[in-house]
């Protein structure tokens, strides 16, 4: 007789003492059987429980360690929280611990030393500090050469490329593209704005200047005011503007260059799989994401006179 007809017989027969204890011996022995020999316990710690970050621990269990057995807790926003959290985790028997979010990898860096902890989710992990020796973890933006060569593929005819920065924020990332741009064919041209007052003046400025405007993640030069105003402001300059995510493209941007959600959750899941085999030491530096994700408004490109040569067509995940 198989376990499952001899649990069924138990189920209609009238429970015992015996059989009501049987039944738990066998449930316990099928439970343990669904788990094979030797998977480890993964502990997942959310900085809170959003959609981006659901996303990005379904695409790690897709590609992460096979057969682990997950454990999830979330610190809803409260870094106390995570950190209560995080020294139960440091008592289990977690193999390794996913930090989703900056503010868990904060609680997990400062609870947790000895248990390997990946990281993803999260903007310049590195300017948070988070490369202790028992961390590694995955970029959330496309790394800037790469940008700049799809930038350079979708519009070849582009020299000048102009770009709104807050120098507080963003001088780093405006030095490395630099650095880059001149490899890609390019020409940075830069506009400082150090409130969004000086942004309508920058950009008429950048106009004048530039071919194209690149967007940046810099919180002084974009918010819910100044993005529908940055982009009515160039279409009608006819100047085409190159995004970090689809939802620029979807407002009217050319080009979108971004990396999925679910995307980072693999990339981090296959991280995790050779820390686990025993490859080491940790990347000291975020490993970026290899699939990137392109939209394209062709709405926009037609009103610039623009078109998508056939060739780079395979690699537009999305229009507009």
């Amino acid at each position: 007789m198989t376990i499952v007809a001899h649990i069924g017989g138990l189920v209609r027969s009238r429970f015992s003492a015996g059989a009501a204890a049987g039944l738990f011996v066998l449930l316990s022995y099928c439970l343990s059987a669904a788990a094979p020999a030797g998977a480890p316990d993964i502990a997942i710690l959310l900085s809170s429980d959003i959609d981006a970050y659901r996303d990005a621990v379904a695409g790690f269990k897709a590609a992460g360690p096979g057969g682990a057995i997950y454990s999830e807790y979330d610190l809803q926003g409260d870094v106390e929280l995570g950190r209560t959290l995080a020294r139960k985790i440091r008592a289990s028997d977690a193999a390794l611990v996913v930090a989703v979010g900056l503010k868990a990898a904060l609680a997990a860096k400062l609870e947790i030393g000895d248990t390997p902890i990946v990281y993803m989710m999260i903007l310049d992990p590195l300017k948070h500090h988070l490369n202790a020796p028992n961390m590694a973890g995955t970029m959330l933006e496309v790394p800037m050469d790469r940008q700049l060569k799809l930038i350079k593929t979708f519009l070849p005819g582009a020299r000048r490329l102009g770009v709104l920065y807050d120098p507080k924020k963003s001088a780093a990332k405006i030095k490395e593209a630099e650095q880059q741009a001149a490899t890609a064919g390019l020409e940075l041209k830069r506009f400082a704005v150090e409130s969004d007052r000086d942004v309508p003046s920058q950009l008429r400025a950048l106009i004048v200047a530039s071919d194209a405007l690149w967007l940046l993640p810099d919180s002084t030069v974009l918010n819910n005011d100044s993005v529908n105003f940055l982009l009515q402001s160039t279409l009608a300059q006819h100047l085409p503007v190159i995004g970090f995510s689809p939802e620029f493209t979807r407002l009217g941007a050319l080009l979108g260059i971004s990396v999925s959600y679910g995307e980072v959750g693999r990339e981090t899941g296959q991280l995790a799989r050779r820390l686990l085999n025993g490859d080491r030491p940790h990347p000291q530096k975020p490993v970026p994401v290899e699939r990137l994700k392109i939209s394209v408004n062709l709405k926009t490109a037609r009103f610039l006179g623009l078109s998508v040569p056939p060739e780079l067509q395979p690699l537009i995940d999305e229009t507009y």
